[in-house]
């Protein structure tokens, strides 16, 4: 994924991944009561999210339809993070947020269970 979303166009991007496509006045309106924003702003967001390539708009009345799934973007935002922080190397990032935090037993189960996940995969793919 090329696209490279700021804060405010992740604010407009949760909304649609959440509720689905939106009309760009009901964008405004749940961002609005979300985070005070005004309609002017929500209407600048959107068309920088369009013209980005994210979000396409159609008629009836510009409803706006996430391109990008909230799951590229994450994909992406963490291997940027990757590299810049931990210089490409996710074990460096894994053992700094688990030193920083104390996990529960259910938290530290789902790990387990993501680990065995990928293991099985990855056992499963021919070389």
């Amino acid at each position: 994924m090329e696209i490279k979303l700021f804060d405010s166009e992740l604010k407009v991007m949760n909304v649609l991944w959440r509720e689905g496509d939106k009309t760009a006045k009901e964008l405004s309106t749940i961002l609005n009561a979300d985070i005070g924003w005004n309609q002017n702003t929500t209407y600048t967001v959107i068309k920088k999210c369009v013209a980005k390539g994210a979000i396409a708009r159609s008629e009836p009345h510009f409803l706006c339809h996430a391109l990008i799934s909230r799951e590229e973007v994450q994909a992406a935002e963490a291997e940027e993070l990757i590299g810049k922080l931990f210089d490409g190397s996710a074990n460096q990032l894994f053992a700094a947020l688990l030193g920083q935090q104390k996990l529960s037993g259910e938290e530290l189960a789902q790990l387990h269970r993501l680990i065995d996940q990928l293991e099985t995969e990855d056992k499963d793919e021919p070389d």
